[in-house]
């Protein structure tokens, strides 16, 4: 597989334009990659009420705010990362969130992180679908190794880990999109994207409000 890598000026542009031009890229970190195949954009401060950015910038969200090409990771539900690609020039909030992709590489290494907690080990993860393990934002960090210490990482510079390859971009009339998943805001704007037919595409879900036990 070639490994050469995206440059900073595929992502100095609008997360909308970024997000589909993903489908299809290959984001390596040590010995496992994954073919991306489901993203979702979010814009910039006062345009994407979705977007963490929103009401600018903060502790947590500083690296969106930054140069493009890097990554963004969050905590979310007290127990998994996200990772997210920073785009449009510095200063201005925005980027792409990584929702699923295919191991193409480093599968045994990639099923022996994903273990489901309270089970003592990996065993269980031997019985996940190839399909399954990196389909949805939390399993693909898990996957990768992606976590806390990766967020502000420059994934454009010379020997990063993790980088962004340009693999085979999908064609674009294997390209969908449609609403983004579980947001309670802007929740009908079509930014995410996928590659229609791929099996390791995540399920959509839409928000559903949480409500107080009577």
């Amino acid at each position: 597989m070639p490994r050469t890598g995206l440059d900073r000026e595929f992502f100095a542009r609008p997360a909308p334009e970024v997000a589909p031009e993903l489908l299809g890229r290959v984001l390596v970190h040590g010995p496992v990659a994954v073919r991306l195949t489901e993203v979702e954009a979010y814009g910039p401060p006062g345009e994407d009420p979705a977007s963490h950015t929103y009401r600018g910038r903060t502790p947590r969200n500083a690296v969106m705010f930054g140069p493009p090409g890097h990554m963004y990771v969050y905590f979310t539900y007290g127990m998994h990362y996200c990772a997210n690609l920073v785009c449009l020039p510095e200063g201005q909030g925005s980027g792409v969130l990584l929702r699923a992709g295919e191991v193409i590489e480093g599968l045994t290494e990639a099923r022996s992180r994903r273990h489901r907690p309270g089970t003592g080990g990996p065993l269980s993860s031997r019985a996940l679908p190839d399909r399954d393990l990196a389909r949805g934002p939390a399993r693909l960090a898990v996957a990768l190794g992606i976590g806390r210490e990766h967020n502000g990482l420059d994934c454009c510079a010379d020997g990063a880990s993790p980088r962004i390859l340009e693999g085979t971009p999908a064609a674009p009339a294997s390209i969908w999109s449609g609403p983004r998943t579980g947001v309670s805001s802007a929740a009908d704007v079509p930014w995410r994207f996928w590659i229609d037919g791929d099996p390791t595409v995540s399920p959509y879900r839409k928000h559903v409000p949480r409500t107080r036990p009577s």
